[in-house]
Parts: C-alpha cells; sequence; structure tokens
C-alpha cells in the first residue's frame, strides 16, 4: 500500500501518526549555536528536516536521512531523542495529528547536490530566531531548550574541535 494512502487510513481511524525530524545545528565562526530552518514544500512555512519513520531502521536513523534528502546535511545525529511535539498535518481530505520525535544532528557539512535541491529555502538561524519562525509553539520550546542545555556544548567539541579556540565558547565547554 503507498504510504500517503496508509497514512490517510490510519489517520481517519483516529489514531496519532507518528514522525521522525532532525534539528541540524552547527557552530559560526564566532562560535555561536546556529539552527538551519527549512520551507515546506508545499505551504513554505518555517520547518526542520521530517519525515515518515524509515522501515528497517532505527528513528534516528531515518531523521538522518531526512535531513539528507530534504537539505543535503551530513552529519552527527544523536541516538537519544531531544523530545517530541505536535502538530496538524495537512492529508488529501483531512487534517491528522502528529507526534514528531526529534534528534540532535551536528552538522559537518552541506552537499550541493541532493534529492530535494531547489525544493526548499535554506537559512541558518539563531536559536531564539529559529524558535520565532517555527509555527509549531512546542518545537520552538524544544530549540530554545536545546540551545539552554549543556548537551550541544557536550557535543560541540567532539563535533567541532575549532570550537575550543573560540574564546566566547572556551569557558562554556570547559564547564560542560
Amino acid at each position: 500500500m503507498a504510504k500517503s494512502k496508509q497514512h490517510n487510513r490510519q489517520a481517519k481511524d483516529g489514531r496519532v501518526l507518528q514522525q521522525v525530524a532532525a534539528l541540524p545545528y552547527r557552530l559560526s565562526s564566532e562560535g555561536r549555536l546556529q539552527i538551519l530552518v527549512l520551507s515546506s514544500r508545499e505551504t513554505r512555512r518555517a520547518v526542520i528536516p521530517k519525515g515518515w519513520p524509515i522501515k528497517n531502521h532505527k528513528d534516528w536513523k531515518s531523521a538522518q536521512i531526512e535531513a539528507w534528502q530534504e537539505a543535503g546535511i551530513v552529519g552527527d545525529v544523536s541516538r537519544k531523542k531531544l523530545g517530541q511535539y505536535r502538530y496538524w498535518k495537512r492529508l488529501e481530505s483531512h487534517f491528522a495529528l502528529v507526534k514528531v520525535s526529534v534528534f540532535p544532528l551536528a552538522v559537518r557539512r552541506q552537499l550541493d547536490d541532493f534529492p530535494e535541491r531547489g525544493d526548499r529555502l535554506h537559512v541558518w538561524m539563531s536559536p531564539e530566531d529559529a524558535a520565532l519562525m517555527i509555527d509549531e509553539t512546542d518545537l520552538g520550546t524544544l530549540i530554545t531548550a536545546f540551545a539552554a542545555s549543556a548537551e550541544w556544548r557536550k557535543s560541540a567539541s567532539a563535533h567541532f574541535p575549532e570550537a575550543a579556540a573560540v574564546p566566547s565558547l572556551a569557558p562554556a565547554l570547559a564547564t560542560a
């Protein structure tokens, strides 16, 4: 059965649908945390890479694949989810409630060629701006909490070795 028909049928049954998402992040040259926000293909809303779980893949791996397909992102994804948010997805004949599990993804590089190239806009921004741009309040709260947490600071030294040389970030890395 095609994925869209299966999701339509599940949603009509009243089930909450499940998706996975990656929260792509990097450090700017000044050592500040940045979040990648993209536009959705149909409504052009500000979103993060997300999609349906891929059969025979762990949720974190599905999120990593979605980030590559939608934004050309290559990096290290956390196997531990950051949290979840819910949103209403527009399907063919109705709306369905979807619960999305979010996995942080430390971006190593962004490719020029990827499956959905040209379909979306991509913008790196501060976590505060990203939280404001995104319609889903719970996702905005997750982004803000991630920015305030020690989690990204801990991974910064492993994923971004140049971060230790940034004076504004060095004290934060020492206490993480």
